[in-house]
This record gives structure tokens, sequence and C-alpha cells, in this order.
């Protein structure tokens, strides 16, 4: 694994919008993109005539295209902050915060997960009855609360 984080894989973004595998000297999607990251592996995707790193633009359009069939992403209200001050302090806060955030999410999940199967007891194995356990649980919940639901000091300053 860790091989694979020092070495992605090479993608190529032609102007016909085609992706091309160096590795297996093949033309992907981006579903196919999706799933090599899933799988752990890293990416780095190339503009083909001006070599231009487009890995973020390709990333956020798997992130886009995955909202767009699921019909949600972020709550609209947070969307709203994200256009009226991307280009500052949220920007920030993604570049700094979210992904330490997410990683942190992502341990905890696992932990909880492990002694959620332990307090059940040996010899009951959920995994076959879904692909994540505890999706139901959010603990960023109250984050997204924040921003559909203003505090009730906010109701007062309006008043």
């Amino acid at each position: 694994y860790r091989g694979r984080m020092k070495n992605p894989l090479l993608i190529k973004k032609y102007a016909n919008r085609r992706l091309y595998d160096t590795e297996k000297s093949t033309y992907i999607s981006l579903n196919h993109v999706a799933e090599f990251i899933k799988q752990g592996r890293q990416v780095k995707v190339l503009d083909a005539k001006s070599q231009e790193d487009v890995t973020a633009f390709i990333l956020t359009q798997i992130i886009l295209e995955e909202a767009k069939n699921n019909n949600t992403l972020l709550p609209v209200p947070l969307l709203h902050l994200i256009i009226q001050y991307g280009g500052s302090i949220l920007s920030e806060f993604f570049e700094k915060y979210l992904q330490l955030t997410l990683q942190n999410y992502l341990r905890y999940k696992a932990v909880f997960d492990e002694q959620f199967k332990n307090w059940l007891g040996p010899g009951k194995d959920f995994s076959s009855t879904t692909d994540k356990p505890l999706k139901h649980l959010n603990p960023f919940q109250s984050f997204f609360d924040a921003f559909a639901n203003p505090s009730k000091e906010s109701e007062k300053k309006d008043r």
C-alpha cells in the first residue's frame, strides 16, 4: 500500500475529456478512477497537452457526479457559505481542517465498529448484512445542523 502512495497511478486527460490509464494503456472512465481510489490507490491526472496537474479537478468531478446520483452532498446552507466565502476562509478550512477531521472520524469509526462487534459477542458476523455497519450514525450531523437550523441566539439578533 505504501508503494502505491509513493507512486500514484498516472492518468492522462485528453481534450476530448477522455482519461487514459498509463499503466494498463487503456481509456478509463471517472468511475474507474473512483474505484482505484476506493481500493486505496492514489492517482495523479495530467492534462495530456499542457502537462498541467488536473487531479483536483477530476476528483472534484467524481465527488459531484456521486452527489448528483445520490442527490445530496452537503446541506444547501453550507453550500451557500462555500460559494460566498470560497475564495478565502472556507478554502483555508478545507485545506487545513477538513482532511484532518475526516481522517480522525474514519479512525474513530473503525475503533467504534470493532468495539461494537466485540460487544455483540463472538460468532456474530453482521458484515454480510451491510457494507457499512454504522452508516446511520453521523458524528458530523450537529455540524451540518448548525447550517440548516440557525441557533436561537442568531434568531434573537434578527428581532
